[in-house]
């Protein structure tokens, strides 16, 4: 609103005045109104205000039983749904009780199941120890539990020993490699030891390089074997691990003793074993190779088989079954091969310990592998510990031979001049190590320094030089020393010819084989000149020549040059009977050896006949002139030659003349 200006005139400016004071009144009365209404709105507004407060202060207490009555039924709601866990739990509860008082006899997996219910029951409860009946179904339920284990552990037990049968040694024959099967009942029974200490192909060719397939039996059937695993499971999670440990050593260690029984494997202690003849004893060594084969191979194999199926995921309850049900048989396999090691050595013993330090080490790889782990340590540390012994006792029986060749001092004479029993023997001895060269080396190797064949080499050489040495002295014994000649002859002939025809020649070498051919020469030489130089003088011109005598035959039958009829008699006569003494006498001698037989008759006769023709022929004409002449001239050239191919036979004394 604006001031109007004065030059409008007095009247228009008196009405404007008049309106604008009308409107100012106005405004002023509109503003007092409107103050008057804020005064009494304010007035009812605080009044409202008060009874909003008193109402509130009247509905608190509504409110908090509202809010009390809606907590409750929260509260009532989760107690419901908690009441339904544990009567869902008790619900669970009563249907396991009902399976576990069944038994597992019937239905093992529906047993199985239940005994895991309850573990899950007893692990509720024990989450929920705030519940008034906690403590008594918790006892309830650990109680069940036990008796299930319980029950599990007879199950186990039941089926462990219902599936266990010994097995038979016709089936374990089966799972051999054709060529080791035997041909009738039992190792034993075949001729398996035959070669005794006699050497064979097996174990050390066989060492690294057999590809021979060995199939270990089937113990338990592999549809049982995961039955028994989760029992095992159950056993080892309610912390029955030595109740598990002690029903399987129980069922399986008699099992596999028996196993072993039918077998043939016997209990001998070292007493057993030293009391035996040696016949008997090589007999069973030659079984015991043939058993450990089998046992470790197969029947140590399959039990480990099953011990790491049943058991799988508890590596040490494997090793510990395995130790305990083994550990017996292991023990009464190796005590018999610890009494060999142990007793008395003698020279025949060498080859059988060969034998037995091959199987092992043959074994010793499947030894390993099998009883692994700490629980078997003791029984790998047995096995490894009986090849030990073995190489050693071999390895001082294989010095002791050659000492005792040269100073054997048995009293067998061979009258006759052959070969003797020591020289065959030694010779043999010799030979057969020859099979056992890589077990042989394998022991210079672990025993001593330096190239293993040049240490055979050295060996033998010495065993060779102490059988000619004790050869010479047993030579000795003779008083005919053409005899002595003929038995070494023959013995040393005997020496070159087996090593000729054996793998020794090339370890001697052929200078060996020259210069002993050359000693066998010379004593055919020697046996020669002295068997015959007698005889043969016999049959000489000289000496026949009687002093004073004349170109006329005279009364004492001299001829024209000299020579005496009666000496002429008297050496026929002496001839006679040195050539029947010796004829009764050499064909009892022998020279074995057809060739070198057929050599010294021939080598006897070019000296003999035609010494003996030639005196027959000078001379023979003076006897047959006289009286009695076959008295003199008894045999012919052909009569003599007859009678040497009789020599060397080795005829008995009573034996008539051919």
């Amino acid at each position: 609103m604006g001031i109007m200006p004065r030059n409008r005139g007095g009247e228009g400016g008196i009405v404007a005045v008049d309106m604008l004071s009308e409107r100012a009144t106005m405004m002023r009365e509109s503003v007092q109104k409107s103050q008057s209404i804020t005064d009494n709105m304010v007035s009812i507004l605080g009044s409202f205000d008060h009874r909003l407060s008193a109402l509130e202060t009247a509905m608190r207490p509504t409110q908090i039983r509202t809010h009390a009555i809606r907590k409750a039924h929260e509260n009532i709601d989760r107690t419901l749904k908690a009441a339904d866990v544990i009567l869902s739990q008790f619900d669970l509860s009563r249907q396991a009780e009902a399976k576990i008082l069944k038994g597992p006899h019937e239905d093992l997996e529906s047993y199985l199941e239940a005994i895991e219910q309850l573990r899950n029951n007893i692990r509720f409860f024990n989450n929920n120890k705030s519940f008034k009946s906690s403590d008594g179904v918790l006892n309830n339920a650990n109680s069940l539990l036990a008796k299930a284990i319980s029950k599990l552990e007879d199950e186990f037990k039941q089926l462990l020993s219902s599936y266990s049968k010994p097995v038979e040694p016709e089936r374990l024959f089966e799972c051999l490699p054709t060529s080791m099967r035997p041909s009738t009942g039992s190792p034993g029974d075949q001729d398996s030891s035959s070669k005794n200490h006699l050497p064979s192909s097996h174990g050390e060719h066989n060492h690294g390089t057999d590809d021979t397939v060995y199939t270990p039996p089937t113990l338990i059937p592999p549809r049982i074997l995961p039955l028994l695993h989760d029992l095992s499971q159950q056993m080892v999670q309610a912390g029955h691990q030595q109740q598990l440990v002690k029903i399987y050593r129980d069922v399986r260690f008699p099992v596999l003793e028996e196993s072993l029984r039918k077998l043939g494997v016997e209990k001998l202690s070292k007493d057993d074993v030293q009391k035996m003849q040696w016949e008997v004893l090589e007999f069973k060594i030659g079984n015991w190779i043939h058993y450990m084969r089998i046992a470790v191979k197969l029947l140590f194999a399959a039990e480990r088989k099953v011990c790491d199926q049943m058991f799988e995921g508890f590596e040490q309850i494997k090793d510990q079954c395995f130790a305990d049900v083994t550990t017996g048989s292991v023990a009464m396999l190796l005590s018999f091969g610890d009494a060999i090691a142990k007793s008395k050595r003698s020279p025949e013993k060498l080859f059988v310990l060969l034998d037995m330090y091959e199987i092992m080490r043959e074994l010793h790889s499947e030894i390993e592998l099998l009883f692994r782990g700490k629980s078997c340590n003791e029984i790998r540390e047995s096995a490894f510990g009986l090849s030990k012994r073995l190489a050693q006792t071999a390895q001082e029986t294989f010095r002791d031979f050659e000492e005792a060749v040269e100073k054997d001092a048995t009293k067998t004479a061979v009258s006759d001049g052959t070969v003797h029993p020591l020289t065959s023997y030694v010779i043999n001895y010799v030979k057969f190590l020859f099979d056992y060269q890589s077990t042989l080396k394998q022991l210079f190797q672990e025993f001593e320094n330096g190239d293993s064949n040049s240490q055979l080499a050295a060996v033998t050489m010495r065993i060779m030089q102490a059988l000619q040495t004790n050869l010479d002295g047993k030579s000795k014994q003779y008083k005919d020393t053409s005899l002595t000649n003929l038995f070494l002859m023959n013995n040393i002939h005997y020496m070159v010819r087996s090593v000729r025809r054996s793998e020794a020649k090339d370890l001697l070498g052929d200078d060996w084989v020259q210069r002993h051919r050359r000693v066998v020469q010379q004593h055919a030489n020697q046996y020669k000149r002295i068997a015959w130089a007698k005889i043969l003088q016999c049959l000489s011109i000289q000496g026949l020549t009687s002093s004073g005598g004349s170109n006329s035959m005279g009364v004492d039958g001299q001829n024209s040059s000299g020579v005496s009829r009666a000496l002429v008699k008297e050496r026929l006569k002496t001839f006679n009977i040195q050539f029947e003494d010796l004829h009764q006498r050499q064909s009892q001698w022998t020279v074995p050896d057809t060739e070198l037989r057929e050599s010294l008759r021939l080598a006897v006769a070019e000296v003999l006949l035609p010494a003996y023709r030639s005196f027959i022929k000078r001379f023979g004409p003076m006897v047959e002139s006289g009286k009695n002449p076959q008295k003199y001239i008894r045999y012919s050239a052909e009569d003599l030659e007859r009678m040497l191919g009789e020599f060397f036979e080795g005829k008995t004394l009573n034996e008539p003349k051919r």
